[in-house]
């Protein structure tokens, strides 16, 4: 008699809560089949972050705060170049694929899938050459400390560039495994077992060891990628002739380009900014503030990963009414487990960032002041993908550039004087900026409400 209200009770509430965050009593097949995906790649990116974690954590102890103050500066500028030497075309992927696929243009679909990738690799190659004559030229101006790591750096980032295209063309087949696990998961570990290996056998684990294991680890989970998504594609395509409109990709992909260029800015200009006016130590310690974070943008990047295509698809479609009840879904389910995992994170903020060794405590208050921003921006979605997989990539651009200009002129003013906590001011500013300027274009151009709460 006791034992049914003890196990139903709980059952009622989780339906309840099913509903709200759904909109219906009964979630539709496309949201259920969303939020297995964004489950799916959020689980992945915690795993990732677990391990990334776990090598920050121990690189910094092996390292020593300067060595490893150097390393993370070289790997920023990596994660940042790299993830914008693609032309778009990873991002774009998600447009491009499912209106080859509606349209039966299956030849151009085909040369899509494998052109994209010689052509990012190319140009990836040249721009990294170009980038090492650049190290060269400014040798004199550079930490010496740095110069060796910066060559390593340009040495990885054509595998990292067709890694991300991978990841695109993979996620368009809503093969979401394939796509992250050899970035997120695999390249983590190898990383890893690469510098604990050295360190064992007695090595000096430097800022230029470490980006070596990081170089390599990026070669080789970008192979084995390629060899699997080959083959899936083999038995997912027919043969036949292929078609390269490359013009047709540059021409949806550049303008994506801008948007999340000015992001990844965005993302990436506080870390830049602080290492030109503070010492590395205290780089090290922001870093490990924004790498404690990081759980609850991966949940923002599970939606937008698992939604853009189907942004695509729908309004390829005409059906504006699906349309708008599946972003009302993707807002929801950005928003509500962003905030619980900020809340959190700052609970247990001090022994996680002491897990990186006892002066990174220090850096416990950054994390409340970068947290603002990043629960703002949870707050409408992946509304950026909205407007991109919707033709309106241009306006999307220039709120992100207007946003990063601010984020850079904030985080000259402010990080001179207040270092960390500047740079962490600035950025929040910038976000919350950028969300209200994200929340107008969409209203005023597709008529839609893309806030969490509210009608």
């Amino acid at each position: 008699m006791d034992a049914q209200p003890a196990t139903t009770a709980p059952a009622g509430i989780m339906a309840r809560l099913r509903a709200k965050l759904s909109g219906s009593t009964e979630a539709s097949s496309e949201a259920s089949l969303t939020r297995r995906l964004a489950g799916t790649i959020f689980i992945i990116r915690v795993l990732s972050a677990a391990l990334a974690y776990l090598s920050q954590i121990l690189l910094a102890r092996w390292m020593g705060g300067s060595d490893y103050g150097v390393y993370v500066y070289v790997w920023t500028w990596v994660l940042l170049l790299g993830s914008m030497m693609d032309f778009g075309i990873s991002a774009s992927a998600q447009k491009i694929i499912p209106e080859y696929r509606a349209s039966g243009d299956d030849a151009r679909l085909r040369g899509f899938l494998s052109g994209s990738r010689w052509l990012t690799f190319a140009v990836s190659a040249v721009v990294s050459l170009g980038l090492a004559g650049i190290v060269r030229l400014l040798s004199p101006w550079i930490d010496p400390a740095a110069e060796l790591p910066l060559y390593i750096g340009c040495m990885t980032l054509p595998a990292f560039v067709v890694a991300n295209t991978q990841d695109g063309i993979a996620r368009s087949h809503d093969w979401m495994r394939l796509g992250l696990m050899p970035q997120f998961i695999i390249r983590q570990a190898l990383i890893i077992a690469i510098t604990a290996t050295a360190f064992l056998l007695g090595f000096h684990l430097g800022a230029t060891a470490a980006m070596i294991a990081s170089a390599g680890a990026v070669w080789i989970a970008m192979a084995g990628q390629m060899v699997v998504l080959n083959r899936k594609l083999a038995t997912h395509i027919e043969k036949g002739p292929k078609a390269y409109d490359i013009g047709g990709w540059l021409a949806v992909s550049l303008p994506i380009l801008l948007v999340e260029g000015f992001y990844l800015l965005l993302s990436y200009t506080d870390v830049l900014v602080l290492q030109q006016f503070r010492p590395s130590e205290e780089v090290g310690i922001y870093f490990a503030v924004v790498k404690t974070l990081a759980l609850v943008s991966f949940i923002h990047y599970a939606m937008s990963a698992t939604t853009a295509h189907r942004f695509a698809e729908y309004n390829a479609l005409g059906d504006k009414a699906r349309l708008s009840a599946y972003v009302a879904h993707a807002i929801k389910w950005t928003f509500w487990p962003s905030l619980a995992a900020t809340a959190l994170l700052l609970a247990f903020g001090k022994p996680l960032l002491w897990l990186f060794g006892p002066q990174f405590v220090i850096g416990y208050d950054i994390m409340f002041v970068a947290a603002i921003g990043l629960v703002v921006r949870a707050a409408i979605g992946p509304v950026e993908r909205l407007l991109n997989m919707l033709g309106h990539q241009h306006v999307c651009a220039l709120a992100y550039a207007i946003a990063f200009v601010m984020n850079v002129v904030l985080c000259v003013i402010l990080v001179p004087h207040f270092g960390g906590h500047g740079a962490a001011a600035a950025t929040s500013i910038s976000l919350t900026f950028e969300t209200v300027l994200l929340f107008w274009i969409v209203r005023r151009r597709l008529g839609l409400h893309v806030l969490a709460f509210g009608n």
